[in-house]
């Protein structure tokens, strides 16, 4: 595997790790589908950055000329898209060529979410953990902004502090594509960046006059080589909130916070159009999806409570 190969697909696992809380038997798994797509681009001299939707689909010729069941056909094909989405919102590249690629039987899964009632016992918790005052004012407003604004971890841990100051209402976001929105903040979730910023910019004023450290640019710094919050750091704060807060840490993690985001916000009467906008999604068809969780859910409900309904 060439060296731009390996990092693309090693930096990809860790997202899956840090971000949607992947179990190391799921990791293994895409590293052996990536590893054998990886494997047929470099016999046909053809490298991650320049290939082409017609690469990939040869690719899943050639799976199917060897005799692959549908199931791992599918399931490489899952492993490819997800690589090449998370390329283009790293920047990478500039296009998804695995976009409008349909595999063989695919069935669109519901993304999994967290109800009211979580989220609302995940923000309770969050100002009991961390070790010192300072550690527990940053938590409290991570948890707020990404409840409150549906960003990628990655934009959250990111964020740079000039975007903060101001007691702004409106948070200014660069997202995949490099491509800026602006999103609401709620007033929990100003409050939670007020008192963090008065904690964070004293602990700079000290170190660069006890020390002189230069003051960093971004709102969640770090001494780490990235300079700011790791995504890795963040999904472990996040677990250990669920334990705080009651919930099981399995059903938490960063991306079911965006989640519980665009759901709750479609519950409660806002439209596609305006979610799609917040959430930064390029295809209001990425959007549609969270229209099927409420259906799940209202269905449920129905069949749950109504009083005409079986009863075993």
């Amino acid at each position: 595997m060439t060296p731009d190969h390996a990092r693309w697909i090693s930096a990809f696992l860790d997202a899956q790790a840090a971000e949607l809380g992947a179990s190391e038997n799921t990791r293994l798994a895409y590293g052996r589908d990536l590893k054998a797509f990886s494997d047929y681009i470099e016999d046909k001299k053809v490298r991650f950055d320049d290939l082409s939707r017609s690469d990939i689909e040869a690719f899943l010729v050639d799976c199917d000329l060897q005799g692959f069941a549908t199931s791992t056909r599918a399931r490489r094909l899952s492993s490819v898209k997800q690589l090449f989405r998370f390329a283009y919102e790293e920047g990478w590249r500039t296009d998804n060529p695995a976009l409008k690629i349909r595999g063989p039987g695919q069935m669109k899964s519901l993304p999994k979410t967290l109800s009211e009632d979580q989220v609302e016992a995940l923000l309770g918790a969050t100002r009991d953990v961390g070790r010192a005052d300072a550690d527990r004012l940053r938590n409290v407003c991570l948890m707020e902004l990404l409840y409150a604004t549906g960003m990628r971890v990655s934009e959250l841990v990111s964020l740079p502090v000039s975007a903060a100051r101001g007691d702004p209402q409106l948070l200014l976001i660069r997202g995949k594509g490099d491509k800026e929105r602006l999103v609401p903040l709620s007033t929990e979730a100003r409050s939670a960046l007020t008192d963090w910023l008065e904690c964070r910019d004293g602990a700079e004023d000290t170190a660069r006059i006890e020390r002189g450290i230069k003051p960093s640019p971004f709102l969640f710094p770090s001494t780490g080589a990235s300079g700011h919050l790791t995504r890795h750091r963040f999904y472990a704060i996040i677990k250990e909130i669920a334990v705080a807060a009651g919930v099981s840490p399995n059903d938490v993690t960063p991306h079911r916070l965006r989640h519980a985001f665009a759901t709750h916000l479609l519950a409660h009467g806002a439209d596609l159009r305006s979610i799609q906008a917040l959430l930064g999604h390029a295809d209001l068809a990425t959007t549609e999806i969270y229209t099927h969780v409420l259906e799940e859910r209202l269905r449920e409900l129905v069949f749950t409570h109504h009083p005409l309904a079986e009863k075993d």
